[in-house]
């Protein structure tokens, strides 16, 4: 019970990546805020770790409404009187398109959910953390970090882009409070995400876009799980990882190295 008395936000927990992970920190003994923008899927994966012994309260919010994420917060801290643990997860591809024809209204969609959202994570829930000290690991991505291949994503590369960099300030920034600040960089992994994504014009860009599929050295081009992802993520929320921080991690079976 690698996190036994430990307390934990997961944000886009409802599904994929992130109630994979809720899903693993429960196992190993923490209390886990699953926090999400649907009522329905977040307490179906509430009751998902509930029922299979694990400790978790549903938690409503859109992390890029201040209000409701701080209230959310609230409500959590409220219930377990203190936060070890950050999963900063919750993000959206939004729209990919040629840059002529991506709206203002497309690129601040993005960059409010994927940036500003995860400021917004860290920034109501630093004052619990600072109480003993915890772990924060944010949800990048391979894109915008070390693969540039997908022409129309840049908007979301941007905003993946700038994560690493706001993780690696806070990391330094939090360092005397005992705070580590990660991040993960996952590639191909099996989730919906491609329902997930409006595209616009991208037959008119040359260049020709491969998301998320693609060559995977390490898996004969087969995608990984969310579950991989949720050991890095214990990984990382746990003692395990203690001397880490302000680093990112990209778990991709080796995908990136060839799509830079």
């Amino acid at each position: 019970m690698l996190l036994k008395d430990r307390v934990a936000l997961v944000t886009g927990g409802s599904s994929g990546i992130g109630l994979a992970a809720a899903q693993r920190l429960a196992n190993e003994g923490a209390q886990v805020g699953v926090l999400g923008r649907s009522e329905d899927e977040v307490r179906s994966a509430a009751k998902t770790i509930t029922d299979s012994g694990g400790g978790a309260l549903p938690l409503l919010a859109d992390v890029s409404k201040p209000g409701e994420l701080q209230a959310a917060i609230q409500e959590f801290i409220d219930a377990y009187g203190r936060l070890d643990i950050v999963f900063a997860n919750a993000g959206i591809n939004g729209v990919w398109a040629p840059l002529e024809d991506l709206t203002p209204d497309d690129w601040d969609m993005t960059l409010n959910v994927n940036l500003k959202g995860t400021f917004l994570t860290l920034k109501y829930a630093v004052p619990y953390l600072k109480a003993q000290g915890g772990s924060v690991i944010v949800t990048s991505s391979v894109n915008g970090t070390r693969m540039f291949s997908n022409t129309g994503a840049t908007a979301y590369a941007c905003s993946k882009a700038a994560q690493v960099a706001f993780a690696k300030m806070t990391a330094l920034e939090l360092a005397r409070f005992r705070i580590r600040v990660n991040v993960i960089c996952p590639g191909a992994i099996e989730s919906k995400i491609r329902d997930n994504t409006e595209r616009k014009n991208l037959d008119r860009v040359r260049q020709r876009v491969e998301f998320p599929m693609g060559e995977i050295p390490l898996t004969d081009g087969r995608p990984g799980t969310p579950e991989q992802v949720a050991d890095l993520v214990l990984f990382l929320a746990s003692d395990l990882s203690s001397h880490i921080t302000g680093t990112e991690i990209w778990i991709d079976g080796a995908q990136s190295l060839l799509q830079g």
